[in-house]
């Protein structure tokens, strides 16, 4: 497990106490680069210059809350997001999520459960990795999308999309099997903010469905996941 135990892995909360006993935690576990913030602020700028494998993010923070610092930071990296927080109301996990958080663990919690919940994520992300698209293309039922052409065919025919629906199918699918919220694909794929853009989200889906799935209002690869967002399924791809 070498190759979790050397990621990088950032804690923010303005409690001294609680960064502490996290630090000591991982330490007992052999994480080997740690370090810490205790504001939105820092931990933005931190988050930039740094590029943890992991920010582990209190939701309470005195400048500003853990899901703007969120927000900051996916508009630069994509790197996981474990959330704390004293909350355990249903609606704030999903608020985590929607705004592109990875996981969530409630205050007061145990060494072994925050070690389950980090190991999970950082396994998760290092298979990601392993296999990022280095190909030119990718195919899936009948269809190739090709990359360098910024194109898809269904067989040797090319399929009409749009520009922005090309850019948001390539976005789903070199992410496949990661759930993506509407606020990371409207700025990585409309390069904006999220407010206003809720129900374009939703119509550049559907016209998508209509011309990949076989049935668009059951979809096996273009899924939705409630209250979280959208994922390309693979595994649905490759039955």
């Amino acid at each position: 497990m070498d190759f979790i135990h050397d990621k990088k892995i950032l804690i923010v909360d303005d409690d001294e106490g609680i960064r502490n006993m996290i630090r000591v935690i991982l330490g007992k576990e052999q994480f080997r680069s740690l370090s810490v913030a205790e504001t939105g602020t820092d931990a933005v700028r931190h988050c930039r210059e740094w590029q943890p494998d992991l920010v582990i993010l209190d939701i309470m923070l005195p400048d500003m809350d853990g899901y703007e610092v969120c927000r900051r930071i996916r508009e630069f990296s994509m790197c996981p997001v474990l959330f704390l927080s004293a909350k355990s109301e249903e609606t704030d996990r999903i608020i985590s999520y929607t705004i592109g958080g990875d996981d969530y663990i409630t205050k007061p919690f145990s060494p072994k459960e925050l070690v389950a919940h980090i190991n999970a994520i950082l396994r998760r992300q290092s298979y990601y990795e392993g296999r990022s698209d280095t190909s030119s293309s990718y195919s899936f039922g009948e269809f190739t999308l090709d990359f360098d052409r910024r194109e898809l065919l269904r067989g040797q025919v090319p399929v009409a999309l749009t520009a922005r629906e090309y850019l948001l199918l390539e976005y789903l699918v070199r992410n496949r099997n990661i759930t993506l919220s509407r606020e990371q694909i409207v700025r990585n794929v409309w390069d904006s903010d999220y407010d206003g853009y809720d129900n374009t989200v939703t119509v550049h889906m559907r016209h998508l469905r209509e011309k990949v799935e076989p049935d668009p209002s059951h979809p096996i690869w273009l899924k939705t996941v409630k209250g979280r967002g959208y994922i390309f399924d693979d595994r649905s791809a490759k039955r």
